[in-house]
């Protein structure tokens, strides 16, 4: 399963980062890392961005970057 497959309000566990160096180097950067928790905190209308919750902030990726991050997923979070 990848970032890109969770729905708004589910979260899960990052296991691998599968992308090219230099876009891994930059979601490291920005605490994309495995094992961090990451929830889906809002979808656009078309689909695009997804903004995700982690470490604290609120991130918006494209879907062809989530689609790179390998997850776990934990399930929808009720709050």
């Amino acid at each position: 399963m990848t970032l890109a497959d969770l729905l708004p309000g589910e979260s899960g566990i990052i296991q691998m980062v599968k992308c090219d160096r230099l876009v891994r180097e930059r979601l490291a950067d920005l605490g994309l890392l495995p094992g961090t928790p990451i929830r889906v905190q809002y979808r656009g209308p078309s689909g695009e961005p997804t903004a995700y919750w982690v470490r604290g902030s609120l991130l918006a990726l494209r879907r062809s970057t989530a689609e790179s991050i390998i997850m776990h997923p934990l399930g929808r979070v009720l709050a």
